[in-house]
């Protein structure tokens, strides 16, 4: 783990053809605008009325049940549909469940068995959406955090009301294309959800990072040795943390600005090492506020396997790197990502889960795997050159720290290096 700056992409966009194929019969066409209604306080009820229901036609097969979308955060506008998700044990075993909600007046609608075995029930008697998958999936954390980010901040529950209020106004041949079409604002808000939530912690991974062999006597030191002479360089470091790295390039010489979305973790790296390097919050999945040309090297250390799409960003580093200038990045390596969570299709890029360490705490993070031929053609199409490509080992102290450590390091895959050119 390393800086965080950006939310986690959801489903792509549907095509029409996407959208007839999952529905179970006719997908409804729509051609209109969305009708929103202001927040009504009976939705929460309804919700409760509709729990209850699925509790009694499921029993012990219900794992989670919540209220999620719109209707569950007090005073924005939605559409009059309560959203629900439940986990079942295997959402996609429908032997063991949908006869159940089909008993109780649930009507199957929609299934998509390759994204995240997703079904969806309408209700009985009232408009709802019961969205079904298993444990583990990619979606129940995004549903709860955008909800419960929108309850705790008005100024985002706005934005999106905002933004909503906007696409409704549009013709949509399907509301499927509305929902799509409101990806880049959630993702925007859930951005800063997981900034935040790495906030709470930042001091604790500070410490880790500070000592731990993997970061200081390993990741670090093979970025400075491929960044190579930067002496009165400007150095744009992504994913800052808590500045340890910033902190080594301009001892080097280095004119250092960090950027992470955490203010947390800026906030740590201002104090530690504000009088060597400045240190901003800032989201590089967006515009940077940086003149063309205006960095010599872009260093992006653990950063760019949290991002699915690499396109905007490495466009974004290319457009401030001045001609010839450097890009320096780690990422997890792909063959020990796909070894260690024990996935079939190495060639598959896909959204994983884990437990980060740190002390007593435990921290889910979630990046995504990549097969190394998808990392080095989102190089190349960005328009970079790739100079080297690097699979270090940990320096000579790593073994007086931590021999088992170190050893496993000099041994097996841990982490991937490059670097790239930016052409003239």
């Amino acid at each position: 783990m390393k800086g965080v700056f950006t939310a986690m992409s959801s489903q792509e966009a549907l095509s029409d053809e996407a959208i007839q194929r999952i529905w179970v019969g006719e997908a409804p066409e729509h051609n209109s605008t969305v009708t929103l209604a202001d927040y009504d306080p009976e939705w929460p009820k309804l919700f409760e009325r509709e729990a209850a229901r699925i509790r009694k036609a499921l029993g012990e097969q219900v794992l989670l049940l919540e209220h999620v979308g719109s209707t569950s955060v007090p005073g924005l506008c939605a559409k009059p549909i309560v959203d629900i998700l439940l986990e079942v044990p295997d959402s996609g075993d429908e032997d063991a469940y949908v006869p159940a909600l089909e008993a109780a007046g649930y009507r199957l609608v929609i299934r998509e068995p390759d994204w995240e075995k997703h079904r969806c029930f309408k209700g009985p008697d009232t408009n709802i959406n019961l969205h079904v998958h298993s444990p583990g999936n990619g979606q129940t954390e995004r549903y709860l955090l955008l909800r419960d980010r929108m309850r705790a901040h008005p100024e985002e529950r706005d934005l999106y009301a905002a933004k909503k209020r906007e696409l409704a106004a549009k013709v949509w041949k399907y509301v499927q294309n509305y929902a799509d079409a409101k990806t880049e604002v959630i993702d925007e808000i859930l951005g800063r959800a997981r900034a935040a939530q790495y906030d709470a912690f930042s001091e604790a991974y500070a410490a880790h990072a500070g000592k731990s062999v993997t970061n200081a006597l390993y990741d670090r030191p093979a970025i400075v040795d491929l960044a190579g002479d930067v002496t009165g360089k400007r150095v744009l470091d992504v994913g800052c943390a808590a500045g340890h790295l910033g902190a080594l390039l301009a001892g080097r010489g280095a004119d250092v600005l960090g950027i992470d979305a955490s203010a947390g973790m800026v906030a740590i790296a201002r104090r530690e090492f504000g009088d060597v390097a400045r240190f901003e919050v800032a989201d590089v999945t967006r515009p940077l506020e940086l003149e063309d040309g205006s960095i010599d090297v872009v260093t992006a250390s653990l950063v760019l396997h949290y991002l699915k799409d690499w396109g905007a960003t490495l466009a974004e580093f290319r457009r401030v790197l001045r001609p010839g200038g450097v890009l320096v990045f780690s990422v997890h390596h792909p063959g020990d990502d796909w070894r260690w969570f024990g996935k079939e299709n190495y060639f598959e890029l896909e959204l994983l889960e884990d437990e980060f360490p740190l002390g007593d705490l435990r921290q889910r993070v979630r990046f995504y795997r990549r097969p190394l031929s998808w990392t080095f053609q989102a190089v190349r199409d960005a328009g970079f050159a790739v100079d080297r490509l690097v699979e270090p080992m940990p320096v000579p102290e790593a073994d007086a720290a931590d021999p088992k450590w170190a050893a496993t390091l000099r041994t097996q895959p841990r982490f991937l290096y490059f670097r790239a050119i930016s052409p003239a």
